[in-house]
């Protein structure tokens, strides 16, 4: 009986050791996910028109993917999601903002209204639609960058003044950061314009990248300010 007995305390006290290393292991994996949810990249949506999606250029050498590239060079651990679409007005975005969006999104830049004013769209229609989607993004506690367009000069002074108010009014009006015109320094320069004079180039690109990115780091700022968001599943 004394050799069961000896067996069964050994037993026991292995079954203790196994115990202990198991509640280290799950406590290390524990450790591992916090630091590993820390880590986490931030995650910016562009949702915007062809300027956003890059519209007949390379691959690589799109705004979201150009701006991604300065930002990690700048030691800036972030993911930019390219939600361009051609051709898109104020009201497609609206209507496409809810499925562009994810749980871990806590950015958005806000390129829309070109098309609008393209067409000559209805100034107060447009503004209704931009207005919605700031209200949407502000909803869920997204910093966003609202960047501004200009119209057309040829569509009429009223018109013109009537659009270009939108984005700084908006803009004060939700609290958000404005970068003034998404094509500044590149709009009618044809050396930074494909052949149709409308849509950046590759250099283009880059130019508007290099005067968007202080605005950038200070949407950044803001996000970091801000707790983390509990995640979604």
């Amino acid at each position: 009986m004394r050799g069961v007995r000896e067996q069964t305390r050994y037993g026991t006290r292995w079954a203790h050791s196994n115990a202990i290393l198991l509640i280290l292991a799950i406590f290390a994996a524990g450790i591992n996910g916090i630091a590993g949810a820390a880590s986490k990249p931030i995650k910016i949506l562009a949702i915007g028109t062809s300027l956003t999606q890059g519209y007949n250029l390379p691959p690589g050498t799109d705004f979201t993917a150009v701006l991604q590239a300065q930002l990690k060079a700048k030691g800036h651990d972030v993911v930019v999601v390219n939600a361009g679409v051609s051709g898109d007005t104020t009201a497609g975005g609206l209507a496409r903002l809810d499925w562009a969006l994810t749980g871990d999104t806590v950015g958005a830049i806000v390129e829309l209204g070109s098309n609008d004013a393209l067409r000559g769209l209805d100034v107060s229609q447009t503004r209704k639609n931009l207005d919605l989607v700031l209200t949407k993004l502000k909803a869920r506690k997204i910093a966003v960058l609202f960047t501004g367009m200009k119209s057309p000069r040829n569509l009429g002074p009223e018109y013109v003044a009537a659009f270009d108010a939108i984005y700084p009014e908006l803009a004060k009006k939700h609290g958000v950061l404005l970068y003034p015109f998404f094509l500044e320094g590149v709009a009618a320069n044809l050396k930074l314009n494909q052949k149709d004079g409308i849509h950046p180039n590759e250099a283009g690109t880059k130019v508007i990248v290099k005067g968007m990115l202080p605005y950038i780091e200070k949407l950044l700022l803001q996000i970091e300010a801000k707790p983390t968001p509990p995640a979604t599943h």
